[in-house]
């Protein structure tokens, strides 16, 4: 049980019918659309592959050699890539805490669409009783955005540089969920954090 007032993801205020849990709702349905999304990115991730390629696969029966195969990606569908590895990893710890259960049985997509359900089966559970859900949520998140970005080209977003009242300078950027200032260990969600002033030019250079 958290005896903790804030939600240990955003450190937003838990309200009265989220007293004693670690993820508010919010941080529970925003860890749900990542584990929904997940394995549906990961399983087109065989598009890109090539060097090169867009949004199709290659064309079989093409004269042209082969074109070189994008080493960044392989590594994320391999059993131990950034992918899958934690994915389990989570699977494995929520299992021993009794929310899971573990199959390694099947392709990498196979193994990635459990391991996304049989989180997203045991999420609210964990939310209320797992003291770790907050290190998941980042893990989880990371895991989405690698994919999104890998499969859908968008750029990481930008970083802004603001002002704790400390003075000390946090480099944030609009989908930071919160932050603790290094300097004075103040603790911000997302929407105090994004109401931070910028910092000036000489700080954030």
């Amino acid at each position: 049980m958290n005896d903790l007032p804030t939600c240990t993801c955003c450190r937003r205020e838990l309200r009265d019918h989220e007293t004693g849990r670690y993820a508010c709702t919010l941080c529970e349905d925003r860890i749900a659309v990542h584990l929904g999304a997940i394995p549906g990115l990961f399983e087109r991730l065989d598009d890109h592959l090539a060097r090169g390629s867009s949004s199709g696969p290659a064309v079989s029966g093409s004269k042209t050699a082969p074109a070189p195969l994008r080493i960044g990606i392989l590594d994320m569908q391999t059993e131990r890539g950034p992918v899958l590895g934690p994915l389990e990893t989570w699977v494995r710890d929520w299992e021993e805490a009794g929310y899971a259960e573990v199959n390694e049985a099947g392709t990498a997509t196979d193994r990635v669409t459990h391991a996304c359900r049989t989180l997203r089966f045991n999420l609210s559970r964990a939310a209320r009783q797992h003291p770790a859900i907050d290190e998941a949520a980042d893990e989880i998140a990371a895991i989405w955005r690698m994919l999104s970005r890998t499969v859908t080209g968008e750029s990481a977003p930008r970083r802004i540089a603001v002002t704790c009242p400390c003075e000390q300078t946090l480099r944030i950027t609009l989908d930071t969920r919160g932050i603790t200032c290094p300097a004075c260990r103040t603790e911000y969600g997302h929407s105090e954090v994004l109401r931070l002033p910028l910092a000036d030019r000489r700080a954030a250079a």
